[in-house]
């Protein structure tokens, strides 16, 4: 029987599971994984593999109705600090370097929950990098682009304001996304930062934080030119937690070295 662990992700719950020994196919059949999801009450399912052709380990990530194929930033976060309660150690330092539905990524632990690299915490602090992004295109009165996973990014005056269901879904079903469709993200600028929520595909309603939105709404606040303290750098308050994106921007929209960091805390075992 696999042990199931659920990890938090500013919010962004996951099932994880150590998939490097014994079959855990069944882990991937739609049935098994909205049930999990269901019963656990996560945003997704994720497996941590064996590591191959240089990199320490491999991410599998499902949204809640099976769907995989894309990145999930929170995810990314969680399946590092994962990586890191059993024990698996980094061939490059103290960086790891994984394989993601997107490609490859590092992720680098800052702080512990046994205070080990910092004040003792109940949780992880984790920066992954992410893939380069290029290509920003207005659109519908916002902005679309692709940063692991497709999002659209729209400024409002008062995040607290918006429908989120309701306008979410309307967009992300908008036929300008079809057939796949999109995330949406909502963008208030607030003098402490930006404040955010999401209507997440495949889970179809809001969630508590989503990695990859953070990360295009970091972008298109750089993209519209929103002020920020620190070139390159924004704060971002997703529904219970702050967290950074950290990039360097260039020509024709090209941003690299494009990083989130934020908080993933161990909430279960079974």
């Amino acid at each position: 029987m696999k042990k199931l662990y659920k990890f938090s992700g500013a919010g962004n719950d996951f099932v994880v599971i150590d998939g490097r020994e014994g079959d855990v196919s069944a882990f991937r059949e739609v049935p098994r994984i909205e049930a999990l999801c269901q019963e656990f009450k996560t945003d997704g399912l994720m497996i941590l593999g064996s590591g191959d052709a240089g990199v320490d380990f491999t991410m599998e990530f499902y949204n809640p109705d099976g769907s995989g194929g894309m990145m999930c930033g929170n995810g990314g976060r969680c399946i590092v600090a994962f990586a890191d309660y059993l024990g698996v150690k980094p061939a490059s330092g103290g960086v790891f370097l994984f394989m993601a539905p997107d490609g490859l990524h590092t992720g680098e632990i800052l702080e512990r929950p046994d205070g080990s690299t910092g004040s003792p915490t109940d949780r992880w602090i984790v920066r992954i990098k992410m893939i380069d992004v290029q290509g920003i295109t207005p659109m519908l009165g916002g902005y679309f682009l692709n940063t692991g996973t497709r999002h659209f990014v729209k400024f409002v005056e008062d995040v607290e304001q918006v429908d989120v269901d309701a306008e979410g879904k309307a967009l992300r079903w908008n036929e300008a996304f079809a057939p796949i469709g999109t995330n949406v993200n909502f963008v208030h600028v607030a003098p402490d930062g930006l404040h955010v929520r999401t209507f997440e595909k495949g889970v179809e309603g809001e969630t508590l934080a989503c990695g990859t939105g953070l990360t295009a709404c970091a972008l298109v606040a750089h993209h519209a030119g929103v002020p920020t303290a620190t070139p390159g750098a924004y704060r971002l308050r997703a529904r219970q937690d702050w967290l950074s994106v950290n990039f360097t921007p260039g020509a024709d929209e090209k941003f690299t070295d494009v990083y989130l960091t934020g908080p993933a805390r161990l909430v279960e075992i079974r």
